[in-house]
């Protein structure tokens, strides 16, 4: 019973996946403001190359990427690996915050379902966030916003109605990683950090709370050298280049989120 109910939350989150695909690219889309090309984000999917209108079997998450062996099937321009990946990523995250709720609550609750609901959203989002800032190099204000909002407004409710009174500690958490950031900004002049940074650090302190958020930034500092010097030995860039913070950022919420506390205990066990 249980390997059927991972499964189907697994499918869940990859059909999901497919919808955040098409959210990433929509968003990218000159104009989306005007009312002109609202229309762009609600009408039906379409090949990216030659705009043709997708049927049902060009849209099977995951399994159409193959059978169609990478390609459109009408202009046969290639597709690009990022779909299945995306789905693939939400799927796995899905089945992680199933677990890792499970694992919290032993029987079935509102505030687990809650709970799995508000996670399950935020991770949305900010898959969106990785993979358009990994694109673009910018973090968008229609996605970081409403998920600072969205934290906003659980924790409040958690605080009031739920008695949790951790509400301050997160509060205060989100405007000392902002403040951080945002001096590393002012000082750079905008040259080390971009302000869309700033924004996902105040968002990552009012979702992940102290200590937790320690961990969390130190993984995304520790793996964005890593990869910078990477890149840098490998050629790919130079010191001067420009390299996304953001899904460094977002990596180091998803290892805190789900190891946060294993992480600190490993490391106070490491200085004591």
């Amino acid at each position: 019973m249980d390997i059927i109910i991972y499964f189907f939350v697994f499918v869940f989150g990859i059909i999901i996946g497919s919808f955040l695909n098409c959210v990433i690219y929509r968003l990218a889309l000159p104009g989306l403001n005007s009312q002109s090309n609202l229309g762009k984000f609600k009408s039906r999917s379409f090949c990216p190359k030659c705009r043709h209108q997708l049927g049902f079997f060009d849209l099977i998450p995951i399994l159409s990427f193959f059978v169609l062996k990478g390609k459109c099937r009408y202009c046969r321009e290639k597709i690009s690996w990022q779909y299945p990946l995306v789905e693939i990523l939400t799927g796995l995250i899905f089945l992680l915050i199933f677990n890792f709720q499970f694992s919290i609550f032993n029987e079935f609750s509102i505030s687990q379902f809650s709970n799995l609901i508000y996670l399950s959203v935020i991770s949305c989002l900010l898959i969106i966030i990785f993979v358009y800032d990994l694109k673009h190099y910018l973090i968008p204000d229609k996605i970081i916003y409403p998920a600072i909002v969205i934290v906003f407004l659980f924790n409040i409710f958690n605080s009031y109605i739920i008695n949790d009174k951790s509400f301050f500690n997160l509060l205060l958490t989100a405007f000392a990683a902002g403040m951080f950031f945002f001096l590393i900004w002012l000082v750079s002049r905008g040259q080390w950090m971009g302000f869309g940074d700033v924004k996902l650090a105040f968002f990552m302190g009012l979702f992940l709370g102290f200590p937790i958020i320690l961990p969390a930034l130190f993984s995304a500092f520790f793996i964005g050298a890593i990869i910078g010097l990477g890149l840098i030995i490998l050629g790919k860039k130079t010191l001067k280049s420009r390299v996304p913070f953001g899904p460094f950022l977002i990596i180091g919420t998803f290892l805190a989120l789900f190891l946060g506390k294993d992480l600190i205990n490993w490391y106070l066990n490491l200085i004591i």
